[in-house]
C-alpha cells in the first residue's frame, strides 16, 4: 500500500512538473512571437556590438516599456532633431538596455523605419554620461540630428544617457 501511494505521488509530481514547464515554455514562445510581431510592425532600434535589437513604440508609459523601447512624445522624428528613446535596465522588467553601460564612443546605433523600404538611419555614439533623473535637458533639441538613448543605471538611482549623431 505504501509503495502504491509513493508511486502515485511520484506520478502526480512528474505531471505537475511537466505542466509547470509547459506553462513557462508557452509564455516564452508567446513573448517571442509577440516581440517578432512588434519588430515587423514598428521602428526598430539596434546596437549591433551589444546585440541589442528592440522595437520602438510611441510613448514611455509602463505598458510600452515592458516590451520595448519607447519614443518620448514631442522629441525628434527619424533622422530629424533629437529623437529620444527610453528603455529598462532591469531584471524585473524588460531587459532591453542591461548592457548599455558597455557602449563605446564610435559605436554604431541604428533606427530602422517601418516604411516599405525599411529605411535605416545610422547614428555614431559621441557621448555616454550618467545624469540625475531630473536632468531633462537631454531631451531638448540641439539643432542637429541625433539619437538620445536613456536608461536607468544598475542601481536605478541615476540615468545613463547615450548620444549618437546621425551619420
Amino acid at each position: 500500500m505504501r509503495k502504491k501511494i509513493v508511486r502515485i505521488t511520484g506520478i502526480i509530481m512528474i505531471l505537475l512538473g511537466a505542466a509547470v514547464l509547459a506553462l513557462f515554455a508557452y509564455k516564452k514562445i508567446s513573448r517571442e512571437l509577440y516581440l517578432r510581431k512588434l519588430l515587423d510592425e514598428n521602428i526598430v532600434f539596434e546596437i549591433p556590438r551589444l546585440n541589442i535589437r528592440v522595437p520602438v513604440l510611441e510613448g514611455t508609459d509602463s505598458k510600452a516599456l515592458q516590451v520595448s523601447a519607447g519614443h518620448f512624445p514631442g522629441t525628434g522624428a527619424l533622422g530629424e532633431g533629437n529623437y529620444c528613446i527610453a528603455g529598462h535596465n532591469s531584471t524585473i522588467y524588460a531587459e532591453i538596455f542591461n548592457d548599455l553601460d558597455q557602449i563605446q564612443i564610435g559605436d554604431e546605433m541604428y533606427l530602422i523605419d517601418n516604411d516599405e523600404n525599411r529605411t535605416r538611419y545610422t547614428y555614431i555614439v559621441t557621448e555616454y554620461q550618467i545624469v540625475d533623473p531630473s536632468s531633462v535637458e537631454v531631451l531638448e533639441d540641439y539643432g542637429d540630428n541625433r539619437l538620445t538613448v536613456i536608461s536607468c543605471t544598475d542601481d536605478g538611482e541615476n540615468r545613463q544617457v547615450v548620444t549618437g549623431i546621425l551619420e
